[in-house]
């Protein structure tokens, strides 16, 4: 990707690892802009990984730019059966030029560098039906918290305000900044009970509003998924 130009940002699993919220992932998750520039440079960048289309829908622009992911199984034998999964619209998610203004660039001890999603970005962009993501969410929310409390910005005090998924920890932020989470109040309904410290009840907050997002997430799916079968079916006959 580097190599190729492509304005591309890690995401998924392996930018869970390195944010410190997970120890291991398969996959390469990639959020790509979907303009035909960039597309030309992804497709040269796959086929020096010698990849290949795995599933529907084919790579085409179309296809991206209504929330598909484009799947792709590399076979240069330095990454071979290696997945990589392209996508560059995502629910709840901002257009691809915000999360690239707002991206993390890491570099390694070798002096490589990446971009990836943004903590706030990549929290939102793991907010699906899948039963992994949640504490995965609750993992990189939690990390963030603790990596930098010391030197919290009036940024970040929103930020754990509106996603951090621990009673207790949502108490101690609320304890400490009662103002800003009653101004948060509107936007997230459940610091309500925060403010009364009732961890019960929070909790309970917490699995209501988890089950909302998944089943904002379900519908979003719904019209995508029947395309999909569309096309396996025409692809199958």
């Amino acid at each position: 990707m580097r190599a190729h130009r492509v304005r591309a940002l890690l995401m998924g699993g392996q930018a869970c690892v390195s944010y410190g919220a997970a120890e291991f992932s398969r996959d390469v998750d990639l959020a790509i802009l979907a303009s035909l520039g960039n597309l030309d440079v992804l497709r040269a960048a796959m086929e020096d990984l010698r990849a290949e289309v795995i599933a529907v829908p084919p790579f085409e622009a179309k296809y991206l730019r209504k929330g598909h992911a484009i799947h792709f199984r590399c076979n240069v034998p330095e990454a071979d059966g290696l997945r990589v999964d392209v996508m560059s619209r995502m629910r709840g998610v901002d257009p691809f030029a915000k999360l690239w203004k707002r991206r993390t660039t890491v570099e390694l001890p070798d002096g490589t560098t990446f971009d990836l999603l943004s903590v706030p970005d990549l929290v939102r962009a793991k907010k699906t039906q899948r039963d992994k993501d949640w504490p995965m969410i609750r993992r990189l929310v939690e990390a963030d918290f603790f990596g930098r409390r010391e030197t919290a910005t009036a940024v970040d005090i929103r930020f754990w305000l509106s996603e951090l998924r621990t009673p207790e920890l949502l108490v101690a932020v609320a304890g400490a900044h009662p103002d800003t989470c009653r101004r948060l109040v509107r936007r997230r309904s459940l610091l309500r009970q925060v403010l009364t410290g009732d961890e019960q009840a929070i909790a309970a907050a917490l699995r209501n509003e988890e089950e909302a997002e998944r089943e904002a997430d379900r519908r979003y799916w719904e019209p995508l998924r029947r395309e999909l079968e569309i096309l396996r079916h025409t692809r199958n006959r």
